[in-house]
């Protein structure tokens, strides 16, 4: 807090230290609650983020108790060259078929043509595309050009993709233009001609793609083979949606005709395995948090001696409360069954710890005896850590609250005394003021009745 300037020129004293050190002692009340705000703040930052990871086992526990967590399968294929997703309806089985064939895009190509020569006779022409199922699409490239038809195809609906190709070099180099489906199977083929729809149908117009150098056809398997159920299963996409309940199997141009893929579907392991280890990584990072923050430590005092001081939360019961519940809820049985044959277990230290082996040994041993119990765990451990958690009534959400309106009571009080400190500066200034100027017509007064004095014994 700054002070103007009034050393006593006439008294002599620093009234600038002398002022300085008064509004320290005004300003002690207020120091002390600037103390107690900065403490407040500490335990509210403890509380916080202590709730927080609280809120998140809940919402992790909550994932576990959910039976539909641990419906999740994972789908495999015997072929690297088909791949398998399972989505959330999978159930576990298998399937054997066999590779027929795979499908591809039609890729057509123009008869060689030396760049700005007419590779078609109309200028500008008309280019129509007969389409697998009987349709046409037309289209009305600017010139006949190679430039300008393969931008125009390449602007329109056909489906149809053109690329100019150099086919020779030399000072009049040649180009084919290819013509590419954008979708696989039998129904992206098509035929491209020079004329309108009308010369398509009449039979007078001229075909462009005179050589297909792959021909478009559809993906196949056969299912069941060499039984009296052998089905083969055609389409256009290389893709088999619903092959199986909720996955779907995609070939690659890798895969040979031929080829026999079996496709199995189990559950995840990995998946539900996670369930129940976030349980365990997310009660270790709030029992680490409350060790940190109730463990006591030590500093010095005044006096150079060593003194132990609490933690920011060493006397808060609630947080030992919910360190008991917590402790409590992830390690007492079930129905007389300890979590330790699931993997789950406690340590000497407090924390707990997760065996991935004995876990995997469970689940396979018994996937559905496994499931009850985590599940049953977890709903457990959420309702506890919902206790402590919940946005509206839990029992840290409340301490926060409180902590915080604490904290803002604090933070007037302090800025009372802001007005209440400026004001009494302002006095203390006004006074020493006064001071000296009482003083200084004092010392005025004192130097005239010399004058007076001095002035009498001369005239004598």
């Amino acid at each position: 807090m700054s002070t103007t300037g009034i050393d006593g020129i006439i008294s002599g004293l620093d009234t600038t230290s002398i002022i300085t050190s008064l509004m320290k002692l005004e300003a002690q009340p207020q120091t002390l609650l600037s103390n107690k705000k900065s403490d407040a703040e500490s335990v509210l930052s403890a509380l916080q983020s202590i709730n927080v990871k609280v809120a998140s086992l809940t919402s992790a526990a909550k994932s576990a108790a959910d039976p539909a967590s641990w419906k999740s399968y994972a789908a495999t294929s015997s072929s690297s060259a088909v791949t398998t997703t399972a989505g959330t309806t999978a159930t576990a089985g298998s399937l054997t078929f066999t590779v027929g064939a795979v499908a591809t895009s039609q890729v057509s190509l123009t008869a060689a043509a030396v760049d700005g020569a007419s590779l078609v006779a109309q200028n500008p022409p008309q280019l129509t595309f007969l389409k697998d199922d009987g349709s046409f699409v037309t289209v009305s490239p600017a010139s006949n050009s190679l430039a300008d038809i393969t931008a125009a195809i390449n602007a329109s609906d056909a489906g149809v993709t053109a690329t100019k190709v150099q086919v020779s070099g030399g000072s009049n180099p040649t180009y084919r233009l290819q013509f590419t489906s954008t979708a696989t199977g039998t129904a992206g083929s098509f035929q491209l001609y020079e004329g309108d729809q009308a010369a398509v149908e009449a039979g007078t117009a001229t075909r462009l793609d005179s050589t297909v150098t792959t021909a478009a056809t559809d993906a196949s398997i056969t299912l069941y083979a060499g039984t009296a159920a052998e089905q083969t299963y055609t389409q256009s996409s290389n893709t088999f949606t619903g092959l199986m309940t909720g996955v779907d199997v995609s070939l690659s141009s890798a895969v040979a005709a031929g080829t026999s893929v079996t496709v199995t579907v189990a559950p995840n392991a990995s998946a539900v395995q996670s369930l129940a280890s976030s349980l365990v990584t997310n009660l270790n990072t709030i029992l680490g948090d409350i060790t940190s923050f109730t463990k006591s430590g030590t500093s010095t005092n005044s006096n150079g001696d060593s003194i132990i001081t609490a933690g920011t939360l060493g006397g808060d019961s609630a947080i030992r409360n919910l360190q008991s519940a917590l402790t409590q809820a992830a390690s007492y049985p079930i129905d007389g069954v300890s979590p330790s044959k699931y993997g789950i277990s406690i340590s000497s230290d407090g924390t707990f710890a997760f065996d991935a082996d004995k876990f995997a040994s469970a689940l396979a041993s018994d996937p559905d005896g496994t499931a009850s119990f985590v599940q049953a765990l977890s709903a457990r451990i959420q309702t506890t850590s919902d206790s402590f958690s919940n946005a509206t009534t839990g029992t840290l959400t409340l301490k926060v609250n409180a902590e915080q309106s604490t904290i803002n009571d604090l933070s007037d009080q302090i800025a009372n005394w802001d007005i209440r400190l400026a004001s009494r500066q302002e006095t203390l200034q006004k006074q020493f003021t006064a001071m000296e100027a009482a003083l200084s017509t004092l010392q005025s007064q004192g130097d005239y009745i010399t004058q007076q004095i001095n002035s009498l014994n001369s005239s004598n």
